[in-house]
């Protein structure tokens, strides 16, 4: 459930990261602030979870469409630097805010009934509901990027100049993406705060955003599994990696560093690549003796 969580964080950075080629440093915001608005109308409010996640997104959403036209309109590092800014303001909000209860966080979350029908309580019934949004969010994305507005999303990180020469208006197609990516990212926090039962401080904290980047480079920018792929192998290592104590963040550095040296595509763009050019070989000794036989009958 964990991975499943995390895989739809990632693929909701990598829309706007491999897509758009925004780097961003603040979907820790969104994903925290839909945590804990669903941890707070959970534990506090007693509403059912599907009323929780959806307050917890609609939170997320209208954060991000805040942030997005804030921040829009600059590119590069300064992009970057405008979203870490305002997601440390939120960070700091949490750790001040009465209703969060600072660094404890929201715990003993209730997991409640699902449309009154489906006992969360169940482990295995909250595995699939998980599943099923996890897989809702992924054919979302996938119908996204294989539509018009998509198409358009890429050629806006392919050469933004000319789509703009082209008549269409930039800013508006990546403060979408932006926002359907915080929205996303709300789903994923939601998700999380129910699973777990709780809404910690370190879900709005930098390194989650730092996580949904490492994620997404591991497993490949810009491809429709590769957020996916990053996810378990991150998720993995940390339990893997869990007996070396503080050290499992160097590890994650060294592979990290590693990844970006030789997997520079990450491991699914790697892999596609391998795959594409050995179907180009093939093509061409198949080709080969056909030209041959062809010269010779001439």
């Amino acid at each position: 459930m964990k991975i499943l969580c995390l895989a739809l964080f990632a693929l909701a950075y990598n829309l706007v990261f491999g897509y758009v080629g925004l780097l961003a440093f603040g979907h820790a915001a969104f994903y925290g602030t839909s945590a804990y608005v669903t941890a707070h109308a959970a534990a506090v409010w007693g509403l059912p979870p599907e009323l929780c996640l959806l307050l917890g997104v609609v939170a997320a959403t209208a954060i991000g469409a805040l942030f997005g036209a804030l921040a829009i309109r600059r590119q590069g590092l300064y992009f970057a630097m405008i979203t870490l800014a305002l997601a440390q303001i939120v960070y700091f909000y949490v750790i001040q805010a009465p209703w969060t209860h600072g660094e404890d966080g929201i715990q003993n979350v209730p997991r409640g009934m699902l449309f009154g029908l489906i006992d969360l309580r169940n482990s295995m019934n909250m595995y699939f509901v998980t599943l099923v949004v996890f897989l809702a969010g992924f054919a979302f994305v996938y119908r996204i990027i294989n539509s018009p507005f998509g198409q358009t999303l890429k050629s806006v990180r392919e050469n933004e100049p000319r789509a703009i020469s082209l008549g269409y208006s930039t800013n508006q197609f990546k403060l979408i993406a932006f926002t359907l990516s915080a929205m996303l990212s709300g789903v994923a926090g939601g998700v999380k705060a129910i699973v777990f039962q709780i809404a910690s401080i370190s879900d709005v904290f930098f390194m989650t955003s730092a996580d949904a980047l490492l994620m997404t480079l591991i497993g490949g920018v810009g491809t429709l599994l590769g957020p996916v792929v990053g996810a378990a192998i991150v998720v993995t290592l940390q339990n893997k990696l869990a007996y070396f104590g503080a050290w499992v963040v160097v590890m994650q550095g060294a592979i990290f560093v590693l990844c970006v040296l030789f997997l520079r595509k990450g491991v699914v763009g790697t892999l596609q690549e391998f795959l594409a050019n050995r179907e180009a070989r093939k093509r061409v000794a198949t080709e080969a003796p056909a030209k041959a036989e062809t010269k010779v009958a001439q």
